[in-house]
């Protein structure tokens, strides 16, 4: 195998036009796997494929990056660096962008391992050609060269090669090109600052973070609605959440939120604001956020009572997210007859409407019903069956009826309200009094789709596994369950085998 792959470099490297052998050696090596293939490299140069990556040629070089792709992910990250390390330099300036993406990959592999990592720190030339590929047009190089500067933080001498050097400046003078450049380096800022408080503090210690966090109140709304996406992700980390609090930014956000009524531009970064304290309530506490920013929980509810779908849709997730935790459905069960008026919005939203709201009004309600087996206190079982029951007057029929339409989504979407009832006595009580639906619930015909085997399976799953469905469905329905489920999703039964042959 060494020796074929041997062979068929040294036929490239004497051919004047090598596309037919470089097809040649492109198809043996995915033939190979990488175990194999990272013997049969010891000792041998790729050098000859780099150097042919100096064309114009495109097809050339899309073999060349294929072949040392393969080639490349065989060695060590050490290896790499210690053979490759000129080349790499030269791909990341390089005129093409899957070469620029090769070399910025592989320099990711490098700089993510400790025994390697210090030949990339000690080479200012290859760091500062990453840092000017944050500002490519082709946005595919700035997310590799974004993803693979990120793994600097993971080390203090890393943090101080980007932090505390010249770098600085050359990632502020790139930065200052333009406003798409400059949040993208905000998106580099956001990542390392996420890993740790010591990599947060250098970011903030920049001045990167203040400046993100003056363009919250910008005159450009456009800037501010991205500006809030990268605060959200900011904080996602403990630590993040810690910083944003000291610095007043919840309370900023919470003014925005109130102060977006008498904006005409509000509606392009309204959302984000709400999702911003919809993921915080959910890493931190509903009620504590709820009860700190009523601001935030009234416009929820104002949104989802709301005309203009992009709003409703935001509505739905965040009270979805809410409504996923025990704490989350208290506080929106307090809320009394709002919540009320709420829930018969997202029925009415499920039953018609545009697919996608109908969709995420599923979504929202299978979340706010399903309660884990640990979960189900009587006082929590009565609050999801007294929900389930505002939906509709018939609830089972309105669910079933959506479940039958010939769309695979809302097909799915129906399914999962189900899956959340049906591990709740109540659910199974209700599944077992309505007529033919224990059938429905068995019947393989239904939904041919993979996402609808997947989602019955599901639902079968839900009802086998609870501990009070063998006694309230009756032994031969359980059995019946446990027979599916032991068939796995994707059965097909000899009889509807034979019919099908027949049909084709």
């Amino acid at each position: 195998m060494a020796a074929s792959i041997e062979s068929l470099l040294e036929e490239i490297s004497g051919v004047e036009d090598p596309i037919e052998e470089l097809q040649s050696l492109k198809t043996a090596l995915l033939s190979i796997p990488v175990s194999a293939l990272r013997d049969s490299l010891s000792g041998q140069r790729l050098d000859v494929i780099f150097s042919l990556l100096n064309t114009n040629e495109r097809k050339q070089v899309e073999l060349c990056v294929d072949i040392l792709e393969r080639f490349l992910i065989a060695l060590s990250p050490v290896q790499v660096v210690q053979n490759y390390r000129v080349e790499l330099q030269g791909g990341v300036t390089h005129p093409n962008e899957s070469v620029k993406i090769l070399a910025l990959t592989q320099i990711g592999r490098v700089v993510d391992h400790p025994d390697a990592v210090a030949e990339v720190l000690n080479n200012n030339d290859i760091l500062r050609s990453m840092i000017h590929c944050i500002g490519e047009e082709k946005m595919a190089v700035a997310k590799q060269a974004i993803q693979s500067l990120s793994k600097l933080s993971h080390s203090k001498p890393g943090l101080d090669k980007l932090f505390q050097t010249d770098l600085l400046k050359v990632m502020k003078d790139v930065m200052a090109t333009s406003d798409i450049v400059r949040y993208r380096f905000y998106e580099l800022v956001v990542e390392i600052s996420s890993v740790s408080p010591i990599s947060l503090g250098y970011c903030a210690n920049s001045s990167f973070i203040s400046q993100l966090l003056g363009e919250l109140t910008g005159d450009d709304v456009l800037i501010r609605a991205t500006a809030i996406e990268m605060v959200t992700t900011l904080a996602h980390s403990q630590h993040g959440r810690q910083y944003l609090a000291q610095q007043g930014i919840m309370d900023k956000i919470s003014n925005m939120i109130r102060g977006a009524d008498t904006d005409p531009f509000s509606s392009l970064y309204l959302p984000g604001l709400v999702k911003f304290f919809g993921n915080l309530a959910i890493m931190d506490s509903p009620q504590q956020v709820c009860e700190t920013y009523p601001v935030f929980q009234n416009k929820v509810f104002e949104m989802a009572l709301d005309p203009d779908p992009v709003m409703i849709g935001v509505a739905l997730d965040t009270l979805g997210l809410l409504g996923s935790t025990v704490e989350g459905k208290q506080v929106l069960q307090k809320i009394g007859e709002k919540f009320k008026s709420v829930l018969l919005r997202m029925s009415q939203l499920a039953s018609s409407g545009a697919t996608e709201l109908r969709v995420r009004s599923l979504d929202a309600i299978s979340q706010l019903l399903t309660l884990q087996p640990e979960q189900q206190t009587e006082d929590l079982l009565a609050l999801t069956e007294s929900w389930f029951h505002l939906l509709s007057n018939q609830p089972m029929d309105m669910i079933r009826n959506i479940s039958t339409q010939p769309f695979p989504e809302l097909h799915c979407g129906a399914l999962r309200i189900f899956t959340a009832i049906a591990a709740q006595p109540w659910g199974q009580k209700l599944m077992i009094s309505t007529p033919g639906f224990m059938e429905f619930i068995l019947d393989r015909s239904t939904g041919q789709t993979k996402e609808a085997k997947d989602a019955k399976f599901e639902l079968v799953g839900s009802l086998a596994s609870s501990s009070t469905a063998a006694e309230i469905l009756g032994s031969q329905h359980y059995i019946r369950l446990k027979t599916y489920l032991r068939e796995g999703p994707y059965y097909v039964s000899a009889v509807a085998a034979v019919s099908t042959e027949g049909a084709d």
